[in-house]
């Protein structure tokens, strides 16, 4: 570093070497990127939960499992409206494989064909996991790896700074001063990029799970549902 002594962060920054401004501007990128996955999530999570409150409610109001697979065909595609429509399909193809009843209602299921149903449904739930928790993981990535990245930096400037400090012979602190001070920015900067990833990781997991748990038992209001119906 040359010149007069940086005295704002902006000049420290435009004052730095070449190794801490790539640093900075790879922290500026994983920033970016966290932020984008956190408003869209945010989003997300929030269209669903208004979708779906509503969709539960008249399906508890339901008292026949087809008035719950017509409002599913109808309402706007969630997890739970693919549960419904998931057992109705599952209906519909054990219907078509068994032989009708001597007076010709439809048999009702085994149990090792509730068991099957009950096994659909759960892979529908672990599917609407898959689905709405895809790049939650990039924030946990972001959270771990930006602190090493700044550290990265802030170690390769400490030493560019005393490299300088040796070819030009002084062996005062205010000449390495600036150099290490600057190189610090690349820490405070992961830091920055850092603890938002991990708040946003932690909250959007949470949310994930319970949307999840909601899914599997609201499966298990649909089989209910058919059980007091008479089908099982």
């Amino acid at each position: 570093l040359s010149g007069a002594t940086p005295t704002s962060l902006s000049e420290m920054v435009i004052n730095s070497d070449t190794i801490t401004k790539v640093v900075l501007v790879l922290l500026v990128v994983l920033s970016l990127v966290s932020w984008a996955i956190m408003l869209a999530k945010w989003w997300e999570f929030r269209a669903l939960e208004r979708v779906s409150e509503r969709f539960v409610e008249d399906v508890e109001q339901a008292t026949k499992f087809e008035q719950a697979a017509a409002l599913a065909r109808r309402a706007r595609p969630s997890p739970f409206t693919k549960v419904v429509v998931r057992a109705a399909q599952f209906l519909s193809d054990v219907r078509a494989a068994q032989a009708p009843t001597v007076d010709g209602a439809p048999a009702l299921l085994s149990a090792a064909q509730v068991e099957a149903l009950r096994l659909v449904l759960d892979a529908e739930a672990e599917n609407s996991r898959t689905r709405y928790g895809r790049y939650i993981p990039v924030l946990a990535m972001i959270a771990s790896a930006s602190p090493l990245i700044g550290l990265l930096g802030t170690v390769l400037g400490v030493i560019s700074a005393f490299i300088g400090l040796s070819t030009k012979g002084s062996g005062n602190i205010g000449a390495v001063a600036p150099g290490v001070a600057t190189a610090l920015i690349a820490t405070a900067a992961a830091l920055t990029v850092a603890i938002p990833a991990v708040f946003g990781y932690n909250i959007f997991a949470n949310r994930l799970n319970r949307m999840a748990a909601r899914v599997d038992g609201f499966g298990s209001e649909v089989i209910g549902l058919m059980a007091r119906e008479g089908r099982l």
